[in-house]
């Protein structure tokens, strides 16, 4: 590096931010009382390493939507995986297209600061940035998943994989480790190399095969005896190993100081096993609130005519309001009693194991607020740990299982300041990474 490169290195800030998707906090702390990972041990104790709440519903196509603009989904527009077209049953996959808050590097772009950002979810397709963006989960097209786009052939040639093939591991979970590490190498070698060649004010990566191990052998991490317990400690050491080495060659930065550089970690949500999964459409569909228009529908736009209210993944619970939807059924003056006949009735919803399934239920204007809260379901469950909510339409039975065995959850996400500040919610990250580059 020239000697003018070195000197504008060192008159400003910078900030790194490495994220750990659904990692959570009491993960960790399991795994550093174990001496399973030693990097990250090392870290923590040099900062502030705590709990974080985060968005509800807890997916990470939201609650990295809300980290990155420091806004709820009533300002930013993102409400789930799948959401509806205004006025239909008709359900469409938002993308990057469709968040309607700046982002935490758009900020900086105002004030002249470069970012890397290495695989961001729910920011395709890659959008002009002020330095380079490469859109994670889910971005279907390595060519239209990159800025600039003259990277791409450079990505290839790191053997750059944007996720695991996650149809083919949730059968083989042999294939799922081998193709956890393959996208490690690729998200390693992209870091390693964009950490060189751009001359950034802030760096972001985030590692999403992390959700991917624990959704698919979860329950190999609670039991020793599993046949991939070893592997999914493997699989954390090397992100170990990943995160250490980012540290190392951040506090090796020229002229780099604590004062002024500041090194983040966080999760988007917090992880579980599962003890069921919940079928909510068919719960709505037994307690005589839904009806389809066939005998096996396909998705929620198969409702028919006298419905009630009906649900979108993971949690949310929509009333079919006549003004609102084509085969809408509830006037406006009924509304509010609707709301709380289904909250009521969901409160009351046990499992086999005598459990309530809900923690809180809570209606739209409790969560959201800002220009698209028309958009918004109008009542979103919390369950309880262990219950996985679903949307799924084609069950027969309220409760049952897949091959899934972990589960989101809200309330045990991680947050990692380098320089002791402390985060309670992903709302406010954006924020204080901002603060810390001005």
């Amino acid at each position: 590096m020239g000697l003018l490169n070195k000197l504008k290195r060192t008159s400003r800030r910078r900030a790194v931010v490495v994220g750990l998707d659904g990692v959570p906090y009491t993960l960790l702390r399991d795994l550093i009382n174990r001496g399973r990972i030693p990097n990250m041990a090392s870290i923590f104790e040099r900062g502030y390493f705590g709990q974080m709440s985060v968005c509800i519903p807890e997916i990470s196509s939201v609650s990295w939507s809300s980290f990155m603009t420091g806004t709820q989904s009533g300002e930013h527009g993102i409400f789930g995986f799948m959401d509806l077209q205004p006025g239909t049953y008709k359900m469409y996959f938002p993308n990057f297209t469709h968040l309607k808050a700046p982002t935490l590097w758009e900020d900086l772009s105002t004030r002249g600061k470069k970012t890397v950002v290495i695989n961001m979810p729910a920011t395709y397709p890659a959008r002009e940035i002020n330095g380079v963006l490469i859109s994670g989960f889910v971005a279907i097209d390595i060519n239209k998943a990159v800025y600039p786009a003259s990277l791409v052939p450079r990505l290839n040639g790191l053997s750059y994989r944007i996720d695991v093939d996650t149809m083919k591991a949730r059968q083989d979970h042999d294939f799922l480790i081998r193709d956890l590490d393959a996208t490690l190498e690729g998200r390693k070698q992209a870091a390693d190399f964009l950490w060189n060649e751009i001359d950034w004010d802030l760096f972001i990566v985030v590692i999403t095969g992390t959700d991917r191990l624990m959704h698919f052998v979860w329950d190999a991490y609670e039991d020793e005896a599993h046949p991939y317990h070893q592997a999914f400690l493997d699989y954390f050491k090397k992100v170990d190993g990943f995160v250490g080495r980012l540290y190392d060659r951040f506090t090796s930065l020229d002229g780099s100081n604590d004062k002024r550089d500041q090194f983040y970690m966080l999760s988007d949500h917090g992880f579980t096993g599962i003890k069921t999964e919940v079928y909510l459409n068919q719960w709505l569909k037994k307690n005589g609130y839904l009806k389809f228009g066939k005998d096996q529908p396909e998705t929620i736009m198969d409702i028919g005519p006298g419905s009630t209210a009906f649900a979108m993944d993971p949690s949310r619970l929509y009333v079919n309001l006549k003004e609102k939807y084509p085969l809408g059924t509830v006037d406006s003056k009924d509304y509010e009693s609707v709301r709380q006949e289904l909250k009521a009735g969901l409160e009351g919803l046990t499992f086999e194991d005598g459990n309530n399934i809900v923690n809180k239920i809570y209606f739209k204007e409790e969560l959201y607020k800002g220009p698209c809260v028309e958009q918004a379901p109008d009542l979103v469950i919390l369950s309880h740990h262990g219950y996985d909510l679903k949307g799924k339409v084609n069950s027969t039975a309220v409760f049952d299982r897949t091959v899934l065995q972990g589960m989101h959850t809200q309330d045990d996400a991680f947050f990692y300041s380098s320089n002791g500040t402390q985060c309670d919610s992903i709302f406010d990250a954006k924020g204080m990474i901002l603060k810390s580059l001005s």
